[in-house]
């Protein structure tokens, strides 16, 4: 997880980005697109970069328009992860902000919307969020998971998924290498999605210069995929 591609092209966080807006959600600033009318919700895990990143939130709106009520908690309470940082290099970081306690608030979150009268939920993870949403995965705490380039999700996690999941994985990741990913897809035992994106780099689905063209088109291709699982099993 410490390697250079899990912090590579990081965001310019703006608080102010997104059609959506911010409020609280079980005490968590989140980001919210769409309406809570909906029923259908899903909540994104962010990477390490946090719920301010432009790109995320520009999905989360693309999820909206699709019919969902999207949210996009802080689950780093205002201090995400900034890069070449000398008192807080990623290793010092992680210890105060690791995916088992994104898990724990991760479960506030659903039992807020829960209590909203909200039945319907989905939750995709991107990098460190994957490890959140597959640990949901497991309890059956939402009707179906989507892990983009995923970090920390073991073959131990997997075997243990007891939901629909699709898995987004690149050609080029040192934190969930090809090998990894396929051998995810050997042993679930769930409805799954296995795709791996060739000439696709850890962190492509949210962390693309929106300037590339042909990143912007591999990115938009894994939305597409993560729209229509939602579609299929979140109703």
């Amino acid at each position: 997880m410490s390697g250079p591609q899990c912090c590579s092209n990081p965001p310019t966080l703006d608080p102010a980005s997104g059609a959506g807006h911010v409020e609280k959600i079980a005490g968590f600033n989140t980001y919210v697109s769409g309406s809570i009318q909906s029923n259908l919700t899903i909540l994104l895990v962010s990477d390490v970069y946090g719920y301010e990143a432009p790109n995320l939130r520009k999905l989360a709106d693309k999820v909206a328009a699709a019919g969902f009520y999207v949210v996009a908690p802080d689950f780093f309470y205002g201090e995400p992860l900034v890069r070449n940082k000398p008192d807080r290099p990623l290793p010092a970081w992680i210890k105060d902000h690791g995916p088992d306690k994104g898990f724990e608030d991760a479960t506030l979150i659903i039992d807020a919307l829960k209590s909203k009268g909200v039945s319907s939920i989905g939750a995709a993870g991107f990098c460190w969020g994957a490890k959140v949403v597959v640990e949901l995965a497991k309890v059956a705490l939402i009707l179906a998971a989507v892990m983009l380039h995923p970090s920390f999700v073991t073959v131990d996690d997997i075997k243990s998924v007891k939901v629909p999941i699709a898995i987004l994985g690149a050609e080029i990741d040192n934190l969930s290498p090809p090998e990894l990913v396929k051998q995810f897809d050997e042993i679930l035992k769930v409805d799954s999605f296995v795709k791996i994106f060739p000439k696709c780099a850890h962190g492509w689905t949210v962390r693309y210069d929106v300037n590339d063209t042909t990143a912007v088109s591999c990115a938009n291709e894994a939305h597409q995929d993560m729209l229509e699982w939602f579609a299929k099993y979140v109703k």
